[in-house]
C-alpha cells in the first residue's frame, strides 16, 4: 500500500465520518434556531436557545472542512528533491 492508497482512504474514512455528523448537526442547528428545538429536565420541557443552533451550524461546517483539510494535505503532490533535479557541473579544464 502506498502513501497515495493511504492517503485516499484517509480521506474517504473522515467524509463518512464527519460528513454524517456534519449533517447531523447541521439539521439539528436549522431547527434548534427555527424555535423546533425543546429539552426536558425533569417533568419540564423548555425550547432551546437558538444559540445553540448557530453552534451547531459552526460545528457542523468545521467537521465538513477536516475531510478538506485531510485531502488536500495527504493527496498532494510532494516536490521532488532540487539535489536530485540539479546536473552535475561539467568538469573544469584548466585556462592556458
Amino acid at each position: 500500500m502506498n502513501n497515495k492508497n493511504t492517503g485516499m482512504i484517509a480521506t474517504i474514512v473522515t467524509a463518512i465520518l464527519c460528513g454524517c455528523c456534519a449533517l447531523f448537526a447541521c439539521i439539528f442547528g436549522f431547527g434548534t434556531i427555527t424555535g423546533n428545538g425543546t429539552f426536558t429536565l425533569g417533568d419540564t420541557a423548555q425550547p432551546m436557545p437558538p444559540t445553540y443552533g448557530y453552534v451547531f451550524l459552526c460545528l457542523s461546517f468545521l467537521m465538513i472542512l477536516v475531510p478538506v483539510i485531510v485531502g488536500f494535505v495527504t493527496l498532494k503532490k510532494k516536490p521532488a528533491d532540487a539535489a536530485a533535479e540539479v546536473p552535475p557541473a561539467p568538469p573544469s579544464t584548466p585556462a592556458e
